[in-house]
């Protein structure tokens, strides 16, 4: 059914691709204007629609260059019910500057968070501030061609590599794999801890049919620590024999799943949509899901995503950090940002 259903939208992915595909072209042949900015601006995305750990990504490049650069995250604040440019202070909510931006605010007190959906205009406030940025990080903005990047990090996941999917509405890339050729290096995330170098190798060879970048493989790592701002902390081995209500609101919960099915624990999932803005009926639904756990043994554990829209409506609630890891070759990762940055500065 599913093959005969992607065969008859076939026609619109193909439409999709010319669209897109003459929209790059105009980009590239100059006659759409794209805004080039003195200060280096780094962009982390991807081709497909979410669930690639942009997040993560964004995370692992702030603690990199946090001490060393003023450091600048400018986001369109996805799933925000304001419009137009705001910089992040204490007194923000998820609704109002989106759940991803507040994360890095609540977690980085030494960078500026900002919004705007339109990231020329995002950027060209950033550097009117009092405390312009020495570095600006564009999340989810390889799209976003009106911004022409300093460098770009593209995201893809190991099991839905963007060379074995479709464009939309027939799979899920947002742009033929065509537009890889304009990263400065690829990002195989969340891959399994154990990958072989042969499969690695593989995917290498299959991904640089499309852009021959440097290339690069990670893995989530989770924290030992389950976190909350009502309770105390716990550590992650000592939930064994707990009853955990686990709620999601994510793209991609499966690494998730996957972790917690190794530490003994036995877990119910609710699972909303990517972004949910949890309204009361839903709240009503986590509270009563809760209340029928028959343990005195039982806590409401979440993504540190969605703990930021959650963590004010419901008690019992933990999250967990995530971060991204690499798998060998992490310096050379880490000098290439380092030497871009410093030769723009």
């Amino acid at each position: 059914m599913m093959k005969f259903l992607r065969f008859l939208i076939f026609p619109f992915a193909l439409l999709y691709d010319i669209i897109t595909s003459v929209r790059n072209l105009l980009f590239d042949m100059g006659w759409i204007r794209s805004t080039s900015f003195k200060v280096p601006t780094i962009v982390v995305g991807n081709l497909s629609v979410g669930g690639t750990g942009k997040t993560p990504q964004i995370e692992y490049l702030i603690k990199l260059l946090k001490d060393e650069f003023k450091v600048a995250v400018l986001s369109r604040g996805y799933g925000r019910k304001t419009t137009g440019y705001l910089t992040l202070n204490a007194g923000h909510s998820a609704e109002e500057v989106g759940d991803e931006p507040l994360q890095f605010f609540k977690k980085f007190n030494a960078i500026t968070v900002a919004v705007d959906e339109a990231r020329v205009h995002g950027i060209t406030r950033l550097l009117k501030s009092e405390e312009p940025p020495e570095l600006v990080l564009l999340d989810d903005a390889y799209q976003h061609r009106k911004v022409t990047p300093g460098f770009s990090i593209l995201l893809t996941k190991y099991n839905d590599l963007f060379v074995d999917d479709f464009l939309l509405p027939t799979g899920n890339l947002r742009e033929s794999s065509r537009g890889a050729d304009r990263a400065d290096v690829l990002v195989v995330t969340k891959c399994p801890e154990n990958i072989s170098k042969q499969e690695q190798l593989a995917i290498a060879k299959k991904l640089q049919r499309s852009a021959k970048k440097p290339m690069f493989f990670t893995t989530i790592g989770y924290s030992e620590v389950l976190k909350s701002n009502q309770k105390g902390d716990i550590a992650i081995n000592a939930i064994e024999g707990y009853e955990v209500l686990l709620v999601t609101g994510i793209a991609n919960p499966n690494s998730l799943l996957t972790y917690l099915a190794t530490k003994n624990c036995s877990f119910t999932h609710l699972k909303f949509p990517d972004h949910h803005q949890f309204k009361e009926k839903d709240l009503q639904k986590i509270k009563e899901a809760f209340e029928v756990i028959p343990s005195d043994k039982k806590i409401i554990l979440t993504t540190e995503k969605d703990f930021v829209r959650l963590s004010e409506k419901i008690e019992n609630l933990y999250f967990i950090e995530i971060s991204t890891t690499f798998i060998g070759k992490q310096e050379r990762f880490d000098t290439l940002i380092k030497k871009y940055i410093k030769t723009v500065l």
